[in-house]
């Protein structure tokens, strides 16, 4: 189960409730303190009764089913038109007004009218993704406020860990801006130097994947392809992983497959090798950059893609959030570490919020009784 000790947080309760609270001179907002404390005191109410074993407590357990978790998607869902239907909630489309003051451009233009090839680029798409999300979870707040308020744990894939970790109040949302800017410009410029992709790869129990791997990467070594790479780049759900490396490795897998096992391969419209040591360049700037940001404790559990754990706390971010630039995603065991509890017990709510529905549908492969609960907010 989402073990409860784990669960328990300051009652420091601001990033999930508005706009206004993700900025980093939020305290220059106006808010309602006393409504503010009143969500606080609810939200570490809830926090420590799940913290207390079941049968130690002198009062009902709180019901698993009135909790939440929050998901959040990556770069590669985004499209022309997104964000248009969240235009009709104010937050969401302050959130975008701040958006274009942080950034200096109108980033919302480009999301509901591209072109597509201007989205797609990584340094606009990775920005309308996250910007997006945001937007989404202002819907969110305005229908059903007590999925935020009951919220206790989140996740985002690749870039949407960052989404995650902006909605936890570990990360002030105009630095996040920035930060992602440094992000999306480092890795397409690792891309610029090394010709990499990446092929979502559907395999059997009687294939090692890890061998195929292997031997592309030889493959290109003989070839004079300098430095390659073959490897798996995400884990997603039992026998489909992402693949990455250099372009020729994934050819060789691609011309080889039923050599191989390998019963399908698809390539994903990106650049690069994301999460591979391709990205090896990327890894200094962005670090540079998030040691400028005053990091703060996440309020509710935010899983690091790099190990499918939570974060400890804000310096476990500060080292941790550089590696998932060249590190796999191991997004199947993050599901697995979030809905773990023992047989019998309820799953929590499930809201995946962004473009797209591929984490839901990724949810049902690894946990299905999980995904039965689980509803998405579609930016």
């Amino acid at each position: 189960m989402l073990a409860a000790r784990r669960l328990l947080r300051s009652p420091r309760i601001t990033g999930a409730l508005s706009w206004s609270r993700w900025s980093s001179d939020a305290a220059k907002a106006t808010t309602e303190s006393s409504a503010l404390s009143e969500n606080a005191e609810k939200r570490q109410q809830l926090l420590n009764e799940l913290s207390e074993p079941l049968e130690q407590k002198g009062r009902p357990a709180i019901d698993p089913k009135e909790t939440s978790v929050m998901l959040f998607p990556g770069q590669g869902t985004q499209y022309v038109g997104m964000a248009k239907d969240l235009l009709r909630f104010p937050g969401a489309r302050r959130i975008f007004e701040l958006a274009n003051e942080v950034l200096k451009y109108d980033l919302l233009k480009i999301c509901l009218e591209g072109p597509r090839e201007k989205l797609n680029r990584t340094e606009h798409a990775q920005l309308a993704v996250m910007v997006s999300s945001l937007a989404a979870l202002e819907q969110l707040r305005e229908e059903r406020p007590k999925a935020i308020e009951t919220c206790v744990a989140a996740a985002g894939f690749s870039l949407g860990e960052i989404t995650a970790l902006v909605y936890a109040d570990a990360l002030p949302f105009d630095k996040a801006l920035r930060l992602v800017q440094v992000r999306a410009t480092a890795m397409q410029a690792a891309c610029d130097q090394a010709a990499g992709a990446m092929a979502m790869t559907i395999y059997g129990p009687d294939t090692n994947l890890g061998e195929a791997c292997a031997r592309a990467q030889q493959w290109c070594l003989e070839k004079g392809v300098e430095s390659p790479y073959c490897g798996i780049a995400n884990y997603m759900y039992p026998h489909c992983k992402v693949v990455a490396g250099n372009v020729e490795a994934l050819e060789f897998l691609e011309q080889n497959a039923k050599a191989l096992k390998i019963r399908r391969m698809k390539r994903l419209a990106v650049s690069g090798a994301f999460h591979t040591p391709l990205m090896q360049s990327a890894v200094e700037p962005f670090t540079k950059a998030l040691k400028t940001v005053r990091l703060q404790d996440p309020v509710i559990r935010v899983y690091s893609n790099v190990d499918g754990k939570p974060y400890r706390h804000a310096k476990h971010i500060l080292t941790q959030l550089p590696k998932q630039i060249v590190r796999p995603v191991k997004w199947e065991q993050t599901l697995h570490e979030m809905y773990e509890r023992k047989q019998g017990v309820d799953f929590p709510r499930t809201f995946e919020c962004g473009p797209g529905k591929g984490l839901v549908q990724v949810l049902e492969k690894v946990n299905a009784k999980a995904a039965q609960s689980s509803f998405n907010v579609i930016a």
